[in-house]
Parts: C-alpha cells; sequence; structure tokens
C-alpha cells in the first residue's frame, strides 16, 4: 500500500467467512459501485479489478498459480497480487487495492480521487 496515497475505506465483507471464494480461492464481491475480485492465498486477502487488463477475462474465473500470482482465465497471463505487475512478461498492469480486516469486517481501499490530489 502507497503510503502516501489516500484511500476511501468500504466495507466488504463482515468476515472473511461471508466472502463466497471458489475453490480456486478467488471470488467477486461488490463495493463502491464496483465489481472487484478477491483473492484467498495462504491466509492473506488480496484485491484487484475484475478483468483482466489484456482482453476483459474475469479474474474470478482464473486461478492463483504457486508463487501467489492470479492467472487470467482467457490467455493464462498473470499477475502479481501484492502489487499488479504483470510476472509473465506482456508488459499489462492489473490494478490492485489494499485489504484491511478489522473488528467491524473487511475493508478494501480505493484511491481517493482528489484533483488536486498531485499538489501535495
Amino acid at each position: 500500500m502507497d503510503a502516501n496515497k489516500k484511500y476511501s475505506w468500504h466495507k466488504i465483507a463482515g468476515s472473511i467467512a461471508e466472502i463466497n471464494f471458489s475453490a480456486n480461492g478467488l471470488a467477486v464481491v461488490e463495493v463502491n459501485n464496483k465489481t472487484i475480485c478477491v483473492a484467498l492465498h495462504k491466509d492473506r486477502l488480496f484485491a484487484c479489478t475484475h478483468k483482466c487488463p489484456h482482453a476483459g477475462g474475469f479474474m474470478a474465473d482464473g486461478y492463483i498459480d504457486a508463487l501467489g500470482n492470479i492467472v487470467c482465465p482467457l490467455h493464462r497471463y498473470k499477475f502479481s497480487l501484492q502489487n499488479g505487475r504483470n510476472t509473465s512478461g506482456e508488459g499489462y498492469f492489473l490494478k490492485t487495492f489494499p485489504v484491511e480486516i478489522r473488528n467491524e469486517g473487511v475493508f478494501a481501499g480505493f484511491p481517493e480521487n482528489n484533483l488536486f490530489g498531485w499538489l501535495k
């Protein structure tokens, strides 16, 4: 998570158990008028955009490889769940969102769209 960015936090579930993960460790969640993909890998939660930046494949229909990369179901492009970098060499970038588990539930952070944010 970028310490310089400001995030708007939105509750995605009351607990991890409420997230409907498929056998591949991925789930689709609607939050803040957005559809995102939530991943559970080695007891850690991650969140990213729902569609692959290459051809629009639904990331939740893919899988998580042994190295912890999310793999698109269409063309097998791989992305780091931690930072969204394309690890299979095609040069694309998958937008990721920070996730926090709090007493009140599970929250995803979305960058605040601040017109004057670049002045800070």
